[in-house]
């Protein structure tokens, strides 16, 4: 038996993130999110889609293109435990796995057709870096994918408690009118690493071709 086989980029994203910092943590988290699917020209064909629309949601299997090493190591950190605690990486959505591949459930909002890269899928909450390979893409069945009474281990839910953002409108107006309610749920998700807490650090990231600085004291 073969130990592998090789796969093939069959699209980019094209995000609002220009690097891992600020990302959620997971998809669906922040729905303002916009992202786009552009396919690579050998894939650019409207058949391979056909019946894409009746579907609401997706999923996209991706590779973590930023984090790709050599080595692998059994336990991770993840950040749900503060950035301390030691689980097994098959416990967990770390992107320092065996093979750096990433899965995300995105929604869909429509099918661009015309124009030199069409189609383009637009797709909302995605949590990728922009120009992220994607590996391939599966429409989201709810009668099999949907399993309400599903046990979360170590991350049962949502974090409850977001920041409350604040940010003066004329910083605000930098960004397009419709990056910035995204820029807002990114912010109130707390993008800083589970274990920092000083209110004196700025910390930043690239947002929609802007840079971003935020501080946080306490939940604000």
């Amino acid at each position: 038996m073969a130990d592998g086989f090789s796969v093939k980029f069959i699209a980019h994203i094209r995000s609002d993130f220009q690097t891992k910092f600020g990302i959620p943590r997971q998809s669906g988290l922040v729905k303002e999110l916009e992202s786009r699917v552009v396919f690579v020209p050998e894939y650019r064909n409207p058949d391979a889609l056909r019946g894409l629309e009746g579907f609401s949601h997706l999923w996209l299997l991706w590779q973590f293109s930023g984090a790709v090493r050599e080595s692998w190591s059994p336990t991770v950190r993840p950040p749900r435990l503060g950035g301390n605690a030691r689980v097994g990486v098959f416990a967990s959505r770390s992107p320092f796995r065996p093979n750096p591949i990433g899965l995300s459930c995105v929604r869909l909002l429509g099918i661009e057709e015309g124009g030199e890269e069409g189609p383009v899928l637009r797709v909302a909450g995605a949590d990728l870096m922009d120009g992220t390979p994607i590996l391939d893409i599966k429409p989201y069945v709810p009668y099999v994918d949907a399993h309400p009474e599903a046990v979360g281990g170590f991350g049962p839910a949502a974090p409850e408690e977001k920041l409350t953002v604040e940010c003066p409108p004329e910083l605000l107006a930098v960004l397009p009118e419709g990056s910035r309610a995204a820029l807002l749920g990114v912010l109130a998700q707390d993008p800083r690493p589970a274990y920092q807490d000083d209110p004196g650090r700025v910390y930043g990231f690239g947002f929609a071709g802007a840079e971003v600085k935020f501080s946080v004291d306490g939940r604000r």
